[in-house]
């Protein structure tokens, strides 16, 4: 077996038994499931033992999550660049990439307000926990997922596959990982896995050319979307109407990355070498 395909089964199987293991025991911490989800960690426990059985390859496919170390070399040779990889073209692409996530629960939340003659929302004080509270550990907790989904599953995927499907793969897993979203309807189990990919490419394209900060990045997305569907959309009610218009917004917002994706596939030379 190719190493990749070891790595990604590995991690894969990691991510899913730990994440309902998990979800099993929650109860007994008496953390409450409104303020984070244990299972959220399930893809971190996954990267945890890759690292440990390939540590070096590990290493380099994790290389972008966090920030990268600046030297008076690198900062002159991205001063003043514009494009994937100069300082503006980075910027204006990280930004785009955290405003899609409002841009998504607008159109979903704007549309079902059309369509039923008023809007959801959920005033923050009435919730059962502190609100600051609840953003701290929705980052926390989206960054759990996001080490594992698109610091290291995409990039291993991305070294095989071209950015959409890759990032399309991706989605996918991680829509089935949610396996309790297949106990819903069938239309709302359905919105909810378009959405899932479509947030996917979006988050795939979108760090296409991003070499650090990727977990930050990807972790604040997953949190503004989870926030505002929590305010907006009242996800967990198991409503359908909210989950399909949540789904087709963010396939909108998908569209414009996936047009504009590159025909040609990037791999890296550690990639290249990781393989």
């Amino acid at each position: 077996m190719r190493a990749w395909k070891a790595e990604t089964a590995v991690f894969l199987t990691v991510a899913f038994v730990a994440a309902g293991a998990l979800g099993a025991v929650q109860p007994a911490t008496g953390i409450p499931p409104e303020v984070v989800q244990l299972t959220q960690f399930g893809p971190a426990a996954g990267v945890l033992v890759v690292a440990l059985l390939w540590p070096s390859r590990i290493r380099q496919r994790l290389a972008g999550a966090l920030p990268r170390r600046r030297t008076p070399d690198t900062a002159r040779a991205g001063k003043g660049r514009t494009g994937p990889v100069g300082q503006t073209g980075r910027v204006g692409r990280e930004l785009r990439v955290l405003l899609s996530a409002p841009l998504i629960i607008a159109l979903a939340a704007g549309t079902y307000a059309l369509l039923e003659g008023a809007g959801r929302f959920t005033d923050p004080r009435t919730l059962a926990h502190p609100f600051a509270l609840v953003v701290v550990a929705q980052l926390v907790g989206a960054c759990g997922e996001e080490i594992g989904w698109r610091c290291l599953l995409q990039p291993m995927v991305r070294s095989r596959f071209g950015p959409v499907a890759a990032s399309a793969l991706v989605g996918l897993v991680w829509g089935f990982w949610h396996v309790q979203v297949l106990t819903h309807a069938p239309a709302y189990a359905a919105g909810f896995l378009l959405a899932t990919v479509a947030m996917s490419v979006v988050l795939g394209l979108g760090l296409e050319h991003v070499r650090s900060n990727r977990l930050l990045l990807a972790g604040g997305f997953h949190t503004l979307v989870n926030l505002g569907m929590l305010l907006f959309l009242d996800d967990d009610s198991g409503a359908v109407l909210p989950m399909v218009l949540f789904g087709g917004a963010c396939l909108v917002a998908a569209l414009p990355w996936v047009l504009r994706a590159p025909g040609t596939r990037l791999v890296t030379a550690a990639e290249h070498g990781a393989r």
